[in-house]
């Protein structure tokens, strides 16, 4: 009996010991292991990025920071974004997006809605509240609510923008206040609603003014690029996208099918934008877009967030992102590019947000004059959002 009680009792602290591990370190762990970065093909900066970068409108479509176990309001040394390290590579605004479910396995061909969803055991590893455990809604809710404390907290170092007064205010401010940064909340997925269409409000109120309707698989709104399906805009998806463009909450189709993207195009009354992605005629993946897809979106007035991680840039190297963007330019012209990093989205890129100037080198190196890097950097983006967010 007492070697009994002995074991239960080693087995019980063990089990005491792992949860406190688990709800203390696992998420931090994952974050370091996922969110890599590789300078060993980075170059020696130019000094004519040197004197340009300081003068330029950064911006960035996609990051994922609010998925992680940190604060971001500090500067760490892992992963690759924090407001810190925005202000110190000169942005304007960066959007950060809410990840509600990844299933276990994830690719970019084909992925089962469900297959165990990982973001279960990373809120519960981040120890974010037990209601988002269960509710996808709830978790882009709680992801709000994080944002929302950080601006409160910052002493006005990060500002995040829900209208173009918001946004144009935010502006002027910013001419004889270097040291801020804008932020846009944006949803990647819009499993986020739990089939329900109520929840666009919630969703609308807690601040989101960006909205992709899928992710790694196909959800009620419709197929995504790497699902089992891989379909068209549902009956639902068409009424939440309708109400979308009624309310000027702007359509993000990153990670569409090439059905859904199709079906949106034919009913959008307003400019979309692909949050982040590649093009096929750099890499050819079924992440990336197509050139007629591309020719689609330009027509429709939108713009496409080149995305910084291999797949999408065709390569390692900030130059290869610079390509990339060339590529789009050359196809549909320089209004409709901009950055669309995917920071934290657990991929390997060669910098970080602070180390964002290596994007304008290489964008001198591929020949763009000093006003088009400025458009691509930033200046389309913030042109975008002035004339598409809510009044």
């Amino acid at each position: 009996m007492r070697i009994l009680k002995f074991f239960l009792s080693f087995f019980g602290l063990l089990l005491i010991f792992g949860l406190l591990f688990f709800f203390l370190f696992a998420g931090s762990l994952v974050d370091k292991k996922l969110n890599g970065v590789d300078r060993s093909n980075n170059p020696e900066l130019s000094e004519k990025a040197k004197q340009l970068h300081p003068k330029l409108t950064i911006g960035d479509w996609h990051s994922d920071n609010m998925l992680w176990d940190r604060d971001p309001l500090e500067k760490i040394s892992h992963g690759h974004v924090d407001v810190p390290r925005l202000i110190e590579g000169n942005y304007t605004l960066a959007v950060f997006d809410a990840v509600i479910k990844s299933p276990r396995g994830l690719n970019y061909n084909k992925n089962s809605a469900d297959a165990m969803d990982d973001i279960t055991l990373l809120a519960m590893g981040n120890r974010w509240p037990m209601r988002t455990w269960t509710s996808l809604c709830e978790r882009a809710l709680y992801q709000s609510e994080m944002m929302h404390k950080a601006e409160r907290e910052s002493n006005g170092k990060l500002q995040l923008i829900k209208t173009k007064a918001d946004l144009q205010n935010y502006l002027n401010e910013k001419k004889t206040k270097a040291k801020m940064v804008a932020g846009m909340l944006s949803i990647e997925g819009l499993h986020a609603l739990e089939g329900e269409f109520e929840n666009l409000d919630r969703l609308i109120d807690a601040g989101y003014r960006m909205m992709g309707p899928v992710h790694f698989f196909d959800n009620k709104m419709g197929g995504s690029s790497a699902g089992v399906e891989q379909g068209g805009l549902t009956e639902f998806g068409e009424k939440v996208i309708r109400e979308m463009e009624k309310r000027s909450i702007i359509i993000d189709l990153a990670h569409s099918s090439s059905a859904l993207i199709a079906d949106i195009l034919k009913i959008a009354k307003r400019p979309v934008v692909v949050s982040h992605t590649g093009v096929q005629g750099i890499k050819d993946s079924p992440r990336n877009l197509s050139d007629e897809e591309v020719r689609a979106i330009a027509a429709n007035g939108g713009i496409i967030g080149i995305g910084f991680w291999e797949e999408a840039a065709g390569g390692k190297r900030p130059q290869d992102i610079a390509t990339a963007i060339r590529y789009v330019v050359d196809l549909v012209g320089i209004k409709h590019v901009s950055l669309g990093s995917d920071f934290d989205g657990s991929v390997v890129v060669p910098f970080d947000c602070s180390e964002i100037i290596y994007v304008t080198d290489a964008l001198i190196k591929e020949g763009f004059s000093d006003d088009e890097i400025d458009q691509i950097m930033g200046r389309n983006q913030i042109e975008f959002l002035l004339n598409n967010l809510p009044d």
